[in-house]
């Protein structure tokens, strides 16, 4: 009996943290939440320490048709947003959200570069992304791209992207995907993560105390 009973806590340790380990990668998209940086989320910001395993090198295309890499934005922070033109819901609140909350930051938010990036390079063209992209902020960024240039970004920035085919039609499908705005500081690294992008005051609030963050 004694013995079974270790056998059982043991088990049950090792299925604790395999549950575990299984929402923090949900709630930080594939490959675990980010380590190092301000993160940032409803409870404010905490301190972290290690580099972080966020963003990276990337080649993509802007709304324009202007071939562009992450070397073209240092200098300027980004608030990078990964969704698709096609979303019924979550991107476009998303992006409102993140409108408002920059438009509450004033002058601040000026050193701040939102960029929307697809995750539906099938659909989501350069005109396409032009088109979706004037609903919302004015300095906004759409990226878009081959399929390989797209999962190679959603990789680096450890987003949950898939493919869900409609049953009703065979033919068509949607994406499921997670929905968190990632704040790049001027020298191209990770800052901070805003999982929540309901409410447009905290946001900024949070927002900007990962800006008066030292890096």
């Amino acid at each position: 009996m004694y013995v079974k009973l270790i056998i059982v806590s043991i088990v049950s340790v090792i299925v604790g943290g395999f549950l575990a380990a299984s929402m923090l990668s949900r709630i930080g998209g594939v490959g675990g939440v980010p380590s190092g940086g301000p993160v940032a989320g409803a409870s404010g910001t905490i301190a972290t320490t290690g580099k972080a395993l966020i963003g990276g090198p990337f080649t993509l295309t802007d709304h324009t048709g202007k071939r562009v890499t992450d070397k073209d934005f240092l200098g300027r922070n980004m608030l990078v947003f990964f969704g698709f033109t096609y979303c019924p819901d979550i991107c476009p609140s998303g992006l409102a959200v993140l409108t408002a909350a920059l438009g509450q930051l004033g002058s601040a938010a000026d050193t701040v570069t939102p960029v929307f990036v697809t995750i539906d390079p099938e659909r989501d063209t350069p005109e396409k992304m032009a088109e979706y992209i004037k609903s919302f902020h004015p300095r906004l960024i759409g990226l878009t791209g081959s399929k390989e240039d797209i999962a190679a970004a959603v990789k680096a920035y450890r987003v949950y992207a898939k493919k869900v085919p409609d049953e009703r039609d065979p033919k068509s499908y949607t994406m499921d995907h997670s929905s968190i705005a990632y704040l790049m500081g001027s020298d191209g690294q990770f800052r901070a993560f805003f999982p929540d992008l309901t409410k447009p005051d905290p946001l900024a609030a949070e927002i900007r105390k990962a800006l008066a963050t030292k890096s």
